[in-house]
């Protein structure tokens, strides 16, 4: 970066070498002055979930945080799209990139303060690689930067009284027939905290509630229950080699999964900076509120009494005909309701904004761990993750079919209800 005589600009300068020298030596990231700083950053967003080994539950909010505060500061410049949560009032000539990677840094740093570290070294780098567009002696940086600032501060202040952090009784459902209940170890429905989040597009929780479980003795709920005992035990299953491959890896973080095929897609077809920021606005915040209506369908259908929401293994553990105590899921049950399905739900959301954007054939290389298997379909990722449920033994097929297709509702809702276009594009 070009320092010039300006006090901002040398304050920049002055920062940004100062946290480069803080860096480790053997850092090897690199930051170009023509990268797209919104992918750049995502890319921080998903390395930040890996590392702190976030828990899917929790993953699709900070999504939607970090991805409101970018596009917020963006288009507070540009001005393209209506926004979501801060009114575009950016000072006149601030830098679209500064302000992006200050949005970015602020959320980021606050959400994951134990990635202060690797954040303020790729802080450094993006500011680094910033060209003085203006010619104005980096004053159109400085600009950007406390634009950025001031969004991500707003955003945070927004969602720091969403409900997410507020401690509530603990939920442990009932013991009728067909009625979810906690498996031990487990004492009570976890994340429940989701269910009572407020929502960030949506207008109330149970707008796209899905409706009411199969019920007790359908064919429906046979065939499910039959389906599931077959595939989804841990030994002697009807399952393939490669089928017990994905169950594992299928459990992985969504938010890890979906956000590296768009970033990876946004990469290969060259998007702007303008599009790449609203397509994954867009993704994450369809799947946090995806999130929050299937943590609140959990919850509400999980207190009734006569809604069939207990997971296959206690079913089959409490079956009145062919009992089996001895049958094991492959993948460990999580301690919510079994309906609807949250990561069903996520796949659909995610895959249908894709869709919307791009063609099914796609290059994805999707990540759980040290894992790594490789797509050409965003149709196929999306049904490996879906059917990795039922061969899991975590969900009935029928439940993975309903909230695949509430996340896909979802996902078209704030697609083609929000962030819509204002003017048009500047050329």
């Amino acid at each position: 970066m070009q320092c010039s005589s300006s006090r901002a600009s040398a304050a920049i300068c002055v920062f940004a070498a100062t946290l480069l020298a803080s860096a480790p030596a053997t850092t090897v990231l690199t930051i170009s002055p023509d990268a797209n700083p919104v992918i750049e950053w995502n890319q921080a967003f998903i390395d930040a979930l890996i590392a702190t080994a976030t828990p899917n539950s929790s993953s699709q909010r900070l999504g939607a945080i970090v991805h409101t505060a970018i596009f917020d500061a963006y288009n507070g410049i540009e001005r393209r799209y209506a926004h979501i949560h801060v009114e575009p009032r950016a000072p006149r000539g601030a830098s679209r990139r500064a302000a992006v990677i200050a949005a970015a840094y602020q959320t980021l740093v606050s959400l994951f303060p134990g990635r202060k570290a690797a954040l303020d070294e790729r802080y450094a780098l993006s500011i680094a690689s910033l060209s003085d567009d203006g010619e104005d002696g980096g004053e159109s940086r400085v600009r950007g930067l406390s634009w950025g600032e001031e969004v991500a501060a707003a955003v945070l202040a927004w969602r720091a009284t969403d409900g997410f952090s507020v401690q509530y009784p603990p939920f442990t459902g009932g013991t009728a027939i067909g009625q979810w209940r906690p498996i031990p170890p487990a004492t009570s429905m976890s994340a429940q905290a989701l269910a009572f989040t407020s929502m960030f597009v949506l207008e109330a929780e149970d707008q796209f509630r899905p409706p009411a479980p199969r019920l007790l003795g359908s064919a429906t709920y046979d065939e499910d229950l039959n389906t599931v005992r077959a595939l989804g035990r841990q030994g002697d299953s009807s399952r393939s080699p490669e089928q017990s491959l994905l169950a594992p890896f299928w459990e992985g973080n969504a938010s890890v999964h979906w956000n590296q095929a768009a970033n990876q897609i946004a990469r290969a077809n060259g998007l702007s900076i303008s599009d790449s920021n609203r397509l994954l606005a867009v993704l994450n915040v369809a799947m946090a509120d995806t999130a929050i209506t299937i943590w609140s369908a959990k919850r509400y259908y999980g207190a009734i009494p006569t809604e069939v929401t207990w997971r296959p293994a206690t079913a089959i553990w409490l079956a009145e005909t062919g009992a089996d105590l001895t049958w094991r899921p492959l993948v460990p049950t999580p301690s919510h309701p079994e309906y609807p399905a949250g990561h069903p739900a996520q796949n659909g959301a995610a895959a249908t904004v894709l869709l919307d954007y791009f063609d099914d054939a796609q290059l994805l290389e999707l990540t759980t761990g040290a894992t790594t298997r490789t797509y050409d379909s965003v149709t196929q990722a999306r049904a490996d993750g879906n059917n990795a449920r039922v061969w899991g033994g975590m969900h009935y097929p029928s439940t993975v079919t309903i909230s695949d297709a509430t996340g896909a509702a979802i996902a078209r809702y704030v697609n083609r209800n929000r962030m819509q276009p204002v003017q048009p594009p500047s050329r």
